[in-house]
């Protein structure tokens, strides 16, 4: 999407690469990234080491053929290659897709078909998931160890090659012109629809991602952001890894959060800033609470969170989502917040709170998160290959739905209420009720179903799977509830999967014989 409407570009001239090389000039051997693996050796890449290896990559996937605007697909858990191979694809002018790391064999294979990319970059625990479920990736290059450092024996597989051997000389790397209206990434997210939504960010996205994050973090040169969040995800790309790009910052990488080594490390490092998601929290709770670490704050989903004052730590509440980029709600690191809020509406978007008759509500009130942007640079460019679900997302105004519903207190601030009642929150992933439900409608013996979800206490909220269907005793009902765990391991990942399986004889019904799932809601409330 080319913003040809705007008089100056924020971006002109500029998109990531060149951003990259402007930072790797002026904080040249300052160390950008710091990789902090569970086995292993850790790693560290300056500022202009770190652009070097971007560049000898983009020369390797250049001569294995890949163009500008081809996707790849980048199935990884947390590890430096998958920055290095994000930036590379950028640099390139190639679009990366980052897909979620706990995918099925069949959610990939849509992932892959329906970006069409041209190949696959993974590690040796998802290679052979990889090569089965997508015959449409030209090559698949497999790095040499997992995130934890476990070196597979043997070599690659067949129809597989070497991450390694893709890098080539950097001096054959020839800069395209800047251009920031080009696509660089590519997310999937679950939406209302049965299929996830390929979210498209283009180079003006990423960058305003890392400028305004940056600046709703208060960050500086001398921050070190320490970040154990799935890098396929946008809280770590822009939150943390994007916007300590802007300030010149260091970012410390761990394949995953871990409670035993989250304070040796943030010690080792002197760690300034990160994500606590409340289960980590919690998981932190139990363990000593160093008299000397460095954090100024610490961003989630609330202002001040309970456990601030146990930690020393203040925590900055925001609100956002892969289509946004950054936040549009944030708190304020100068001065207190309301507690327990997601902040106010960020001075860079404009926000509206309105009801079911789209007028705006209240204060006291609760109604329909909205935000309104500018497309392909505050605002995601599109949804992939469906204008419908990009155009039906906004409103006659410009503003995006966000699914949200969120209450307006006295004072301006934003609460969180509740998620659209079809989409679950599951440990942090977003979940629609109709991808599972898609998924067992594929299952002989089954005339209705309905997804919803149940209070947990560890992830929030998990699916539960009610179905209408009369087996002939309760030895085919249990056959009935396998097939349809088995369907969905198969086809969703694991997240996504009904924790429980629940057979009625008849659905309860509102307005027009639809499914009344509240009282679904409420049956397991009562359990």
């Amino acid at each position: 999407m080319t913003n040809t409407f705007l008089a100056v570009h924020p971006f002109a001239k500029l998109d990531v690469p060149t951003f990259l090389s402007h930072q790797a000039r002026h904080r040249k051997n300052h160390p950008f990234l710091i990789w902090e693996p569970f086995d292993g050796e850790p790693r560290q890449w300056s500022y202009a080491g770190f652009d070097a290896a971007v560049r000898q990559l983009a020369v390797g996937l250049s001569n294995r053929g890949v163009r500008v605007g081809d996707r790849v697909l980048i199935h990884m858990d947390n590890c430096p290659q998958i920055l290095l191979a994000w930036y590379a694809c950028a640099a390139l002018g190639a679009v990366a897709v980052t897909t979620n790391a706990r995918s099925a064999g069949k959610e990939l294979s849509y992932f892959a078909e329906h970006s069409q990319s041209v190949a696959g970059i993974t590690q040796p625990a998802f290679a052979d998931l990889l090569a089965a479920n997508c015959p449409s990736l030209k090559w698949i290059a497999v790095t040499e160890t997992d995130s934890e450092g476990t070196r597979p024996s043997g070599q690659p597989g067949q129809g597989l090659e070497s991450f390694d051997r893709l890098f080539a000389d950097a001096s054959d790397f020839v800069p395209r012109p800047a251009d920031p209206d080009l696509p660089v990434g590519i997310q999937y997210t679950s939406g209302t629809t049965s299929r996830p939504k390929g979210v498209v960010w283009t180079h003006a996205n990423a960058l305003w991602g890392a400028k305004v994050c940056a600046i709703h973090e208060n960050l500086m040169p001398n921050d070190v952001h320490l970040c154990y969040l799935p890098l396929f995800h946008t809280n770590a790309q822009s939150y943390s890894v994007l916007a300590t790009l802007w300030a010149g910052a260091t970012v410390v990488v761990q394949p995953r959060f871990s409670a035993s080594r989250f304070w040796p490390i943030s010690l080792k490092h002197r760690c300034t800033w990160s994500s606590m998601v409340p289960f980590c929290a919690r998981a932190l709770m139990d363990r000593d609470v160093p008299a000397q670490h460095q954090y100024r704050f610490w961003g989630n989903g609330i202002c001040d969170a309970p456990w601030d004052a146990h930690f020393r730590v203040r925590t900055i509440g925001w609100w956002g989502m892969t289509e946004t980029i950054t936040q549009g709600t944030v708190g304020n690191p100068f001065a207190p917040d309301t507690p327990m809020t997601m902040g106010r509406p960020a001075p860079e978007y404009d926000i509206a709170v309105l009801d079911d008759e789209d007028r705006p509500v209240e204060p006291g009130q609760s109604g329909r998160l909205k935000i309104r942007g500018i497309r392909g640079i505050s605002l995601f460019a599109e949804y992939l290959n469906n204008p419908e679900a990009t155009e039906g997302s906004f409103d006659g105004q410009g503003y995006f739905d966000t699914g949200d519903r969120v209450i307006l207190l006295e004072d301006g601030y934003l609460q969180f209420a509740d998620r659209d009642k079809d989409m679950l929150k599951v440990g942090g992933e977003n979940v629609a009720a109709s991808e599972i439900e898609r998924v067992i409608a594929g299952v002989p013996g089954i005339q209705e179903i309905a997804v919803v979800a149940k209070s947990d206490t560890m992830l929030d909220q998990v699916p539960v799977a009610f179905l209408l269907a009369h087996p002939e005793n309760e030895a085919a009902a249990e056959v009935l509830k396998e097939s349809v765990r088995k369907a969905c391991a198969e086809e969703l990942a694991d997240f996504k999967q009904p924790r429980d399986v629940i057979i009625l004889d008849a659905f309860p019904r509102s307005t027009l014989e639809k499914i009344a799932k509240n009282e679904l809601r409420k049956m397991l409330e009562d359990e």
